[in-house]
């Protein structure tokens, strides 16, 4: 029997809108046996996200909620929970996951649910980071994995990696590297709270038994 198929384990349910890199990332960690989890489904609110493609190859369950067919962010919303909590998740990740959920919704899932997001929060909230990071001449970008709060891009960060604006750089050589940095720290911080190492109290992150006074920062290279 294949890890991701073992019912004992820590399950996730990753939400994707895109090609799932990210999620490759997770199943690639679990795999390989550097993390000790299975994913119960994949989620998409687009039909023809590569990632639900990522996701049957690996015979990961995969589940359609297509948010053009609701009248509005709630009722999307409430019908993605109904679909999520099916699953009865440990952790909720959202790799990629492009729509703005409402604060009923993320209040549901605090505590468990993760976002990743390219820029060095607070730093760039929002969408086009790459671009506005060229646009002022900025001299480092890189990307965030945080807990999620009502507060668009506002949860508290547990982990940072920083990667250097080059001089030749376009948004897309800048999306690349970080990119693959994104690939590196998520599934860390993913481990870390299926191994019980990681929790939210309050506002504050918790790692091993520890209050972070500033996110993990992930060396490269």
């Amino acid at each position: 029997m294949s890890i991701e198929n073992d019912a004992a384990l820590p399950s996730l349910v990753v939400l994707i809108s895109g090609s799932g890199s990210n999620l490759q990332s997770l199943m690639d960690a679990i795999s390989a046996g550097r993390m000790a989890a299975r994913i119960a489904a994949v989620i998409s609110n687009k039909a023809d996200a590569y990632g639900l493609q990522r996701a049957a190859q690996a015979s990961i369950p995969t589940q359609i909620i297509d948010h053009t067919q609701f009248a509005g962010r709630e009722a999307f919303d409430q019908a993605l929970q109904q679909c999520i909590d099916q699953f009865k998740p440990d952790l909720v990740i959202l790799a990629g996951f492009m729509r703005i959920l409402t604060a009923d919704f993320v209040r549901h899932y605090s505590g468990k649910m993760l976002n990743i997001h390219p820029s060095l929060l607070p730093l760039y909230k929002g969408i086009n980071t790459h671009q506005r990071v060229l646009d002022d001449k900025a001299r480092e970008h890189g990307v965030s994995v945080h807990f999620v709060t009502p507060e668009l891009d506002g949860g508290p960060v547990i982990m940072q990696a920083k990667v250097p604006v080059l001089p030749s750089d376009t948004t897309q050589s800048l999306a690349q590297r970080v990119q693959e940095q994104e690939h590196h720290i998520y599934p860390r911080v993913a481990k870390w709270f299926v191994e019980g190492r990681l929790k939210l109290d309050g506002n504050q992150v918790i790692l091993d038994g520890n209050a972070l006074q500033r996110p993990v920062q992930h060396m490269s290279g």
